[in-house]
């Protein structure tokens, strides 16, 4: 008996540490990660009462700050999803779905709290999601988005000066569903988001049903923003890495040493779906004979929250 209890005490010991590990993790999908000063500030989709926001100095261990987007400052009932944030002058702008149509809130601080502007209306009436901005070579702005009219697809259009508009009718379809690997389940291209580098642009999307182990990152690239973009032949970009499944919906920044950084989620496990987990990993040019071809690290990072 002794023989026998002695392995169990210990697989019981590993099984409650890797539950806590599991709790212990960030709760959030879609995530992103503005960085000021010394802090990174990451938020993402996560509360039924509107935006959570955490705050780290090492991107490692974060620590909840409660919500930068509070539903009561909106007049949106339900969904919100997927936000950007940037600083615009003086003031932090937040890009965001909900309730599957796309807005803006302003705030004086990155933790808020974050107003909705545009008078309560949406940018656009059609319902859309997954807003993300970046700017071209001369600075100027432009957004990218999903359109749900041919599966999930994603476009592109200029920003209006005020920041908190654009016009329709400039919009430009980037892509659908077009590879094999994106067809895994349901018809879907989403999650979008462009940085600039050289002379190029590199467009990170998702594909595949979200609920899909399958679900994963694709990359495209342009040489302009009107396009074309190009997906690239060697796709998935990321899909199923190590032991994470369900990987999408990323988003870029720089670090505090000056990486270029990837932060996605993924499913809580493999038998699991909610909640969603964030993950940072590494963003690099390191092929010698293409100084154009971006691949991620292999390691990457498990966030977790402080205790």
């Amino acid at each position: 008996m002794r023989n026998i209890a002695k392995p169990l005490i210990i697989a019981f010991i590993l099984l409650f540490s890797l539950a806590e590990n599991t709790e212990a993790q960030l709760p959030l999908a879609d995530p992103y990660i503005f960085v000021e000063n010394d802090t990174y500030y990451i938020y993402g989709t996560g509360s039924d009462q509107g935006i959570p926001v955490y705050t780290s100095k090492d991107l490692k261990t974060w620590k909840a700050q409660g919500i930068a987007l509070n539903k009561k400052d909106t007049n949106i009932p339900k969904w919100f999803w997927a936000p950007e944030i940037y600083k615009i002058g003086k003031k932090y702008y937040m890009y965001f779905s909900g309730d599957e149509h796309l807005y803006v809130a302003v705030a004086d601080s990155p933790l808020g709290p974050f107003k909705q502007c545009g008078n309560g209306e949406p940018m656009i009436k059609e319902k859309a999601i997954d807003s993300s901005i970046f700017f071209d070579k001369k600075g100027k702005p432009w957004i990218c988005y999903v359109r749900m009219n041919d599966g999930n697809n994603v476009w592109v259009a200029p920003l209006n000066k005020d920041y908190i508009s654009f016009d329709e009718t400039k919009a430009i379809h980037a892509f659908s569903v077009s590879q094999d690997w994106e067809r895994a389940q349901a018809r879907v291209n989403e999650g979008p988001c462009v940085f600039r580098k050289g002379k190029k642009y590199y467009m990170i999307y998702s594909a595949n049903d979200y609920q899909s182990q399958k679900y994963g990152l694709g990359l495209a690239v342009a040489d302009k923003p009107e396009g074309p973009w190009i997906k690239r032949a060697d796709n998935p970009f990321l899909q199923c890495p190590d032991t994470l499944v369900g990987v999408g919906h990323n988003s870029f920044f720089t670090d505090l040493e000056g990486k270029l950084r990837i932060v996605f989620h993924a499913h809580k496990d493999k038998a699991h779906i909610h909640p969603r987990m964030s993950y940072i990993g590494t963003l690099q040019f390191a092929d010698p004979k293409d100084k154009d071809h971006l691949t991620v690290a292999e390691k990457y990072i498990a966030p977790v929250l402080e205790k």
